[in-house]
C-alpha cells in the first residue's frame, strides 16, 4: 500500500515555473511602460509648442518695494482663465513646485525653487479668487488661491496653496482692493 501512495503523491508535485515566460512578461510591461512615458512627454512638448506665442515671463523689478504679504506653499500650474484644465506649459508654467509668493505695490512675485521664477505686475492682474481645482489639481472647496492676470493677450489662472490656508482669504481682498485700486487710478 505504500508504493501506491508514494506514486500518487509524485503527482501531485508542483509544476516548475516556465522562467523563459516570466521574464518575456516582464520585459514586455517594461517597454509598454516606457511607451505610455515616451507619449506623454511627447504630448507635454507638443503643447508647449502650441502655446510658443505666450512672451517670455517678466521677472520682478530691483526695486520692488515693501512687501504687503508673503506666502510659502505649492504652486499647481497655470491654466487658460475659465479654463480649467486647460493646462499652460510654456515657459514653466505647467510645473509643479514649492513657491514662495511676495505682494508687493509694484505686483506679485513668484519665486519658484528648481523651476522659472516670474513677476506679475500689477496693471496685469485681473481677479483674485479661492477656488477648488485647477489642472492636475482637485481640493476642498476653497482650497486654492486662483489669481487672474494677463500676460501678452493671454488671460491667465494660477493656482496656489498656502501651507497655511487661513491666509487665502486675507490674500483675495488684498489682491483684489489692489486690483479695483489700479482700475479706478486707471480710469481717471
Amino acid at each position: 500500500m505504500t508504493p501506491v501512495i508514494l506514486l500518487a503523491a509524485e503527482k501531485e508535485s508542483a509544476e516548475v515555473t516556465d522562467w523563459a515566460a516570466r521574464v518575456g512578461w516582464v520585459v514586455g510591461l517594461g517597454l509598454f511602460v516606457a511607451l505610455v512615458y515616451w507619449l506623454m512627454r511627447e504630448g507635454w512638448k507638443w503643447r508647449s509648442t502650441l502655446q510658443g506665442d505666450l512672451p517670455e515671463l517678466p521677472t520682478a523689478p530691483d526695486a520692488a518695494g515693501p512687501a504687503k504679504l508673503s506666502l510659502s506653499g505649492r504652486y499647481h500650474g497655470s491654466t487658460s482663465a475659465g479654463q480649467w484644465l486647460d493646462r499652460i506649459v510654456a515657459h514653466g508654467l505647467g510645473t509643479r513646485s514649492r513657491v514662495e509668493l511676495t505682494l508687493t505695490d509694484a505686483g506679485l512675485d513668484v519665486v519658484r525653487p528648481g523651476a522659472n521664477d516670474f513677476f506679475v505686475p500689477v496693471a496685469a492682474l485681473r481677479e483674485a479668487r479661492l477656488d477648488k481645482g485647477i489642472a492636475g489639481k482637485v481640493l476642498t472647496e476653497g482650497g486654492l488661491l486662483v489669481v487672474t492676470w494677463v500676460h501678452g493677450d493671454k488671460l491667465i489662472d494660477s493656482g496656489f496653496r498656502s501651507d497655511h490656508a487661513a491666509e487665502h482669504n486675507e490674500w483675495v481682498e488684498t489682491l483684489n482692493d489692489m486690483i479695483n485700486k489700479t482700475e479706478t487710478e486707471g480710469a481717471r
